[in-house]
């Protein structure tokens, strides 16, 4: 067997609320004033909220409130003091994504992003993290009604057999904030009844998973309030649960321009196309820009070996022709001016269910990638 994990935390994680209040301002920036600039960053610790950042936005916005209103959100009284320090766009970093090269949007940081789809599931993503994420936005669903807090995560490992195939679930684990009046029994009963057999029943005819319910016992003091939070520590889960590579650069907080964000879009986008369009059972998508330039320095392609028809580099090339990579391409395309990027916060960037641009089908884009793959092979064959 070989095994695979991965990891998913509720809203009311405090890393993942610091998140959820970075998205909230941007959204709120973005609805007055589309061309904001915004790069913000949360810190939630104990009794204290700091807000940081560059936001350059025409947007009349009440950032405390804002924030304090997404805590309540979450299921949490907002903390006793506020700060913040926000500043506009550093000017340097605004000319060279506005002029950018042949006054093109330039990219507004290097960095290298990278994408990826499976037909392992109905949404496109790893088994194991698909799970984890189910568990943890059905936690936040019940929430209160059930004597539940805010904050929790969830593990799943799955084990796979011969030729990579699911074999069966081998363990979840949950960890999740509950009442004081509730004792270890109370807790395990609800999550495994509510939460963990609805999901489960889909594989009913595979072992048994082994089920860690709260190992820690106690776990009534939770949030921000027990552990500080921070915008960006949760980048596992906010992309593939750490099965798939990551360039290291966060998402929420940053409008469009910055291609941490909408670049990680495009790429998943791009390989879903591919996995779509059924060039290969997976699919990863690699970007890498550089400040100011509109057009990446680098665009690869790799399927893990499961393509179907051509290898990766004339999927690669084929990529390359079919897509507009540039920041402003990616903006139009999906429409990354007109998001509510809190949602992708709170319960996942990525999978099928969502209803993000990057995430539907687009037969015609499918059918452009065929076409261009059938231009390069036949090319190739001609030298």
């Amino acid at each position: 067997m070989k095994y695979k994990t991965a990891e998913s935390v509720t809203l009311g994680h405090p890393d993942k609320l610091s998140d959820y209040i970075a998205d909230s301002i941007l959204d709120a920036c973005l609805k007055q004033d589309p061309d904001s600039r915004v790069a913000c960053e949360v810190m939630l610790s104990h009794e204290v909220m700091m807000i940081a950042g560059e936001i350059t936005t025409k947007a009349k916005v009440d950032y405390q409130s804002i924030a304090e209103a997404a805590i309540k959100e979450a299921g949490y009284e907002p903390p006793e003091s506020y700060v913040d320090d926000i500043v506009e766009q550093s000017p340097d970093i605004k000319q060279a994504v506005d002029d950018g090269w042949a006054k093109e949007l330039g990219a507004g940081d290097q960095g290298i992003m990278y994408g990826y789809s499976t037909d392992e599931t109905l949404d496109h993503l790893p088994l194991p993290c698909s799970i984890a994420h189910r568990i943890t936005n059905k936690l936040t669903e019940i929430g209160r009604g059930y004597g539940l807090g805010p904050d929790g995560k969830a593990q799943v490992t799955v084990a796979y057999g011969d030729g990579g195939c699911f074999h069966h679930i081998e363990t979840v684990l949950v960890s999740i904030q509950h009442e004081e009046a509730m004792n270890l029994e109370e807790v395990q009963k609800i999550v495994t009844e509510k939460v963990l057999e609805p999901i489960l029943a889909d594989f009913q005819n595979t072992p048994k998973a082994k089920i860690i319910i709260n190992p820690s016992g106690r776990f009534v003091l939770g949030g921000f309030r027990a552990d500080t939070g921070l915008t960006g520590r949760k980048l596992m889960v906010d992309t593939y649960g750490g099965l798939v590579r990551h360039g290291g650069g966060a998402m929420s907080g940053k409008d469009p321009s910055k291609v941490d964000r909408s670049g990680a879009y495009m790429a998943r986008y791009v390989a879903n196309t591919v996995v779509n369009a059924g060039l290969a059972e997976q699919c990863e998508v690699s970007i890498a820009y550089a400040i100011g330039q509109a057009q990446p320095v680098m665009v690869e392609v790799d399927t893990h070996e499961t393509w179907n028809f051509t290898p990766d580099r004339f999927i690669a090339e084929a990529v390359r022709k079919t897509f507009d990579f540039s920041p402003a391409g990616i903006i139009n395309a999906l429409n990354l001016k007109f998001i509510q990027y809190k949602k992708a916060a709170a319960f996942g960037h990525f999978g099928a269910f969502t209803g993000f641009p990057w995430e539907k089908t687009d037969k015609a884009k499918e059918a452009a990638l065929r076409k261009a793959l059938k231009e390069v092979v036949s090319h190739a064959a001609e030298l």
